[in-house]
């Protein structure tokens, strides 16, 4: 079968900080990656043998045959795909396409078996990077990709930028260009204890040497950046986790443009993140893990997405009452949670 399977592998869902655990679907998977896998592993699987997984049958109401006309067609859909599903939404997406004349029942049964999102639950994002830089901003930051161990939650990331952008090369600090060079010899000398010393020293002056893929390093700088106009729920609350796990989905990895329009009083710089085509901060609230911050923001676009996902129950507005996130600070400001 060559490359025309994608495999995708995780772990299995265990219980949220927030108390609750994602819902498991047949497979024993939430809606994540592993489902994924389940899907190409069958389609792999079907492949070979010309048999669809045994239990389908008791989340869908057409026959076998039935059954193994869909894996065909979905088979030939995700070869002809370029590139292949890598996230749950864009496997459900497939699915829905490939057998849109088929039964409502079958389909939403086919996507309840792998835990993959059901029709209501995907969103759709339009294009909102600006060709011009908006009024108000201050300026903008091409980043290098994200780490996923910088995203703090679901409304701030640590993002870096190379020192050879025309931006930053005139501002390095003369001690920090320094001690880059220093620890370089260092390491070519193999004195790694002094290496490590140096760049201790780097990242307390807000820079970091950033190792990329080609075993080139180079010297970054360290900027903290809040989605502007969002508000995630806190790591203690719940989908504090969620919240943050969706926006390392989003961006890890990736390159950022950010549109910076201030700093708060926390000394992170506030701005619009564009990662590809994607407004972050639309898909946060579409999928229901963000609040709109209207307190600080008052765009009549990210209140419409919020009441998107607030209509389809979606992420945090599956809650009955979810408590705002600047609700939830001021009681622990006053010692009320």
């Amino acid at each position: 079968m060559g490359n025309a399977l994608r495999f995708l592998h995780g772990n299995e869902c265990k219980p949220s900080s927030s108390g609750h655990s994602d819902t498991l679907g047949p497979h024993g998977v939430s809606a994540a990656t592993v489902g994924l896998s389940a899907l190409a592993h069958d389609l792999f699987n079907f492949e070979i043998t010309s048999q669809v997984p045994a239990g389908l049958g008791n989340h869908v109401v057409s026959s076998k045959k039935a059954q193994a006309n869909w894996y065909q067609k979905l088979l030939v859909a995700w070869r002809a795909a370029k590139p292949p599903p890598i996230t749950p939404e864009e496997a459900s997406r497939l699915i829905i396409k490939t057998l849109k004349r088929h039964q409502k029942a079958d389909v939403e049964g086919l996507l309840a078996f792998y835990g993959l999102p059901l029709p209501h639950m995907l969103v759709e994002i339009s294009d909102h990077v600006p060709v011009s830089l908006p009024q108000g901003v201050l300026f903008q930051l091409k980043t290098l990709p994200v780490d996923p161990k910088f995203i703090t939650d679901g409304d701030t990331v640590v993002v870096y930028v190379s020192t050879s952008d025309p931006r930053e090369s005139s501002s390095v600090p003369q001690d920090v260009h320094v001690a880059a060079v220093e620890r370089s010899s260092a390491r070519a000398a193999q004195d790694y204890t002094r290496a490590d010393a140096l760049h201790k020293r780097i990242i307390k002056s807000g820079y970091r040497v950033i190792s990329l893929q080609n075993n080139e390093e180079i010297l970054a700088r360290r900027y903290r950046v809040r989605l502007r106009g969002i508000d995630a729920p806190e790591s203690e609350m719940p989908y504090g986790k969620e919240s943050k796990e969706e926006l390392k989905k989003i961006v890890q990895g990736k390159q950022l443009k950010v549109l910076v329009y201030g700093e708060d009083r926390y000394g992170r710089w506030v701005g619009d993140l564009y990662c590809n085509s994607i407004f972050v901060q639309e898909m946060m609230l579409k999928k229901g893990m963000a609040w709109h911050y209207t307190a600080y923001d008052q765009r009549p676009e990210l209140a419409q997405w919020e009441k998107e996902a607030r209509a389809k129950r979606l992420g945090l507005w599956a809650s009955r009452n979810p408590k705002e996130p600047w609700e939830w600070r001021k009681e622990k400001r006053n010692g009320r949670s």
